[in-house]
């Protein structure tokens, strides 16, 4: 079971462009990776939107945002443009990303949010996500980090 202040797993997966992007490769970053259901649905362009538009704040914690569900590369492009993402979309089609951070149950995907710390270790899991506030919940517990 993957638990707080453990290692996260490490994966490759290709972006919306189809170049691969490694969890390794932000080293030294916090890193929030969060797995969602699918492109474009409400739930889903909310809680991306709330992304998008904190991206500036957590920017400024040296911050990274790796989204991922099991879509393809065509459709992460065309949610990235037609909400304006300004941050990296990945696709993970046969589910084994999912299936290493625990983020499926019976099938299907958890709406799930994990904090990586510049070392790789998991700082904190938000498991079945409520996408009202999550960002601001994240956000705060980044800057009670960097307090500590």
């Amino acid at each position: 079971m993957i638990k707080e202040r453990s290692k996260a797993p490490d994966f490759t997966l290709p972006d919306d462009t189809g170049t691969l992007q490694t969890l390794a490769q932000f080293r030294g970053k916090w890193v929030v990776i969060y797995f969602y259901p699918k492109d474009d649905t409400p739930g889903c362009t909310k809680e991306a939107c709330d992304f998008r538009d904190n991206l500036p704040n957590l920017a400024k914690k040296n911050c990274v945002v790796l989204g991922i569900s099991k879509d393809n590369e065509k459709s992460h492009t065309k949610f990235k443009e037609k909400y304006d993402l300004n941050f990296i979309l990945l696709s993970d089609a046969d589910l084994a990303v999912h299936k290493s951070y625990h983020a499926l149950e019976e099938g299907k995907t958890i709406r799930s949010t994990f904090l990586i710390d510049g070392q790789g270790n998991i700082v904190k899991i938000w498991p079945k996500v409520k996408v009202d506030g999550h960002v601001s919940a994240i956000l705060k517990v980044l800057e009670e980090s960097s307090n500590g």
